[in-house]
């Protein structure tokens, strides 16, 4: 699979989880659902991928995660609130930067429809 076929499951996995349980819950059940789903769909993903921080050459363990990391490539960030903000958008190019994959899918899930949630992003 291609990077481009594989960020297409990801959304269908996503559209998938959100199919099935909609709008609401906490962004850990999300990221559960999704998890399954990807694995489901023969994927791998990671979930909660610790992900250090160099400074210096300097290995710090900062606490970072990314919340789904898929194929080694696609940097994928759950969230479930009532409006995206420019911070969540921060977030995720900055676990791209530190990952270096180019490629990322910010989801909130707390949306009516799904297509309304999700932001690809692209370094």
């Amino acid at each position: 699979m291609n990077i481009e076929e594989i960020f297409k499951e990801v959304l269908d996995c996503s559209f998938r989880v959100h199919t099935g349980l909609g709008p609401g819950l906490l962004e850990n059940v999300y990221n559960e659902c999704l998890y399954f789903e990807l694995l489901e769909s023969g994927l791998k993903a990671e979930k909660q991928k610790p992900l250090p921080l160099i400074y210096k050459e300097v290995r710090l363990e900062t606490g970072y995660r990314i919340d789904i990391l898929v194929e080694d490539s696609i940097v994928v960030e759950i969230k479930s609130v009532e409006q995206m903000a420019d911070i969540h958008l921060a977030q995720i190019l900055t676990y791209m930067r530190l990952s270096k994959c180019r490629l990322g899918l910010l989801i909130n899930f707390n949306v009516l429809h799904l297509k309304e949630g999700i932001k690809r992003v692209i370094l």
